[in-house]
């Protein structure tokens, strides 16, 4: 599908950077015209994806953390955030509610929360190559 406009940052995987992040990605959005609540729903899928780089890829010190926007010709916001940290061994088992290898402090309801804020969430990774996390959301169209 052919994009008409791009943005890729990359950045340390510092916990200071996941707002750097949310607000790069909706300041992106806006071009599209968002509503407000599309805009509040792109900034916590964002938020979360980014927090989850953050807190599993690099258990060991920081990594880098890529964020690639793309706006497709459908009206759709194509967002993919990556790392190169530890990965994660079963997918599906991590994107289960409440499922966290975080501890205690942490809810297991990021992979949830984006899915349930975004039109499309696909997740890759293999053990020690790490994460994809690829999330599309279809705006409305204002009269």
């Amino acid at each position: 599908m052919k994009f008409q406009n791009y943005m890729i940052l990359e950045f340390p995987s510092r916990s200071a950077n996941e707002g750097f992040a949310r607000s790069a990605v909706a300041c992106f959005a806006a071009q599209m015209d968002p509503t407000l609540e599309e805009l509040g729903d792109i900034r916590t899928a964002v938020s979360e994806a980014v927090t989850n780089c953050i807190v599993h890829a690099y258990p060991a010190g920081l990594g880098i953390i890529t964020v690639r926007c793309r706006i497709l010709k459908d009206h759709t916001l194509d967002i993919v955030i990556k790392d190169k940290g530890v990965g994660i061994p079963d997918v599906e088992q991590a994107r289960r509610p409440s499922y966290t290898t975080g501890g205690s402090e942490r809810s297991g309801m990021g992979f949830t929360i984006m899915e349930s804020f975004m039109t499309d969430l696909d997740v890759s990774s293999a053990p020690g190559k790490g994460t994809t996390v690829h999330m599309r959301r279809k705006l409305q169209r204002k009269q």
